[in-house]
């Protein structure tokens, strides 16, 4: 279960970042509520979580993942460049998260 909220977390946190670039400066008011609604969202749940997963296994997947998200939609929704350095980058951090999963405890 606490697999399943920490997606929800990433997933509201991605789509307030998304709707912050949006909400060009928060004076669009429907992007401003969906980011203000999304990193509330977001940060519940990843309390949640963490009541049952550790807190740096948690945190690096959240910001990883979430980063990684931002990066492709942002290529994908608002034409933000993504250059091999870029996707390099994705791969190294994907990297990080997976020798911190493989790291002992």
């Amino acid at each position: 279960m606490a697999w399943l909220l920490l997606a929800g977390a990433i997933a509201s946190e991605v789509t307030a970042t998304v709707a912050l670039k949006a909400s060009a400066g928060l004076s669009r008011p429907l992007p401003a509520l969906v980011v203000v609604a999304g990193y509330a969202v977001s940060f519940w749940l990843l309390a949640l979580v963490l009541r049952e997963l550790p807190v740096g296994v948690v945190y690096a997947i959240w910001s990883a993942v979430g980063t990684i998200g931002v990066a492709i939609l942002g290529a994908l929704l608002f034409g933000e460049s993504m250059s091999v350095l870029k996707i390099t980058a994705i791969v190294v951090i994907i990297g990080g998260v997976a020798l911190l999963e493989l790291a002992p405890a």
